[in-house]
């Protein structure tokens, strides 16, 4: 079994490239916090993410790292390690046990990468759902607090076996989430972990469309919408 980091990982990579405006609809989100955002192509572990969580009253939009560092962990540098965590195994972990009772937020997204193995090597893929609309990836999040008092608040994305043509590509993928589960996988107040993990079923694979992506993805310095333009065989445009 593949472990969940780098490249391997699932969920590696991800794009959202939705506007702003649109984005605080979809959850019907605050904003107060003045979170900076702009349309990105090619989302890397251990980089700043947008997330939505519920402070009891509201839905608010914020910034989370990716790779969750427990409050107990005395490096930061942990994170690199726990950019996902397994359904299977989530609730059990000390890592994330906590975090899954009371600290769960939602990733919005509307692709994700994943790289399969071709008679031409490994080609990047994104996944989408085939409406092309906005989803979200349960999540789940914590703070820490490093010894000078300053605060690091990090987050990893739950995944699921793959199944359906989605296996074809990686034994892994993302948890997206039911549109009519978005709002309790949110809620405070569902704190057992048989409840929560309930809500922790993926998308119906049927409703995910995979299109070949651009081989620049791999370079986490290309964050344009070059990322999206599928590449023949010879490595040339369509």
């Amino acid at each position: 079994m593949r472990k969940e980091r780098g490249l391997n990982a699932m969920c590696g990579r991800y794009t959202i490239t939705i506007s702003f405006e649109e984005l605080l609809a979809y959850y019907a989100a605050d904003d107060s916090a003045g979170s900076p955002y702009g349309p990105r192509y090619n989302i890397a572990p251990g980089q700043m993410v947008p997330a939505i969580v519920n402070d009891g009253t509201r839905n608010r939009l914020g910034l989370l790292k990716w790779g969750l560092v427990p409050p107990w962990a005395e490096d930061p540098k942990v994170g690199s390690k726990m950019l996902n965590a397994r359904v299977e195994t989530v609730a059990e972990r000390p890592a994330f046990r906590e975090a899954l009772r009371r600290k769960r937020c939602l990733v919005p997204a509307d692709g994700y990468y994943e790289w399969k193995q071709t008679a031409d090597g490994k080609r990047p893929m994104r996944i989408r759902r085939k409406d092309r609309a906005l989803f979200s990836m349960a999540a789940i999040y914590e703070s820490w607090t490093a010894p000078d008092g300053s605060r690091l608040s990090t987050c990893a994305i739950l995944t699921a076996p793959a199944q359906g043509h989605l296996a074809d590509i990686h034994d892994r993928v993302p948890i997206i989430l039911n549109r009519r589960h978005e709002a309790a996988w949110l809620d405070r107040n569902l704190q057992r972990a048989d409840e929560v993990l309930q809500l922790a079923i993926p998308l119906d694979p049927a409703e995910l469309a995979v299109d070949p992506a651009n081989r620049r993805v791999g370079n986490v310095a290309n964050d344009d919408p070059g990322c999206l333009e599928a590449e023949d065989e010879q490595g040339e445009l369509f």
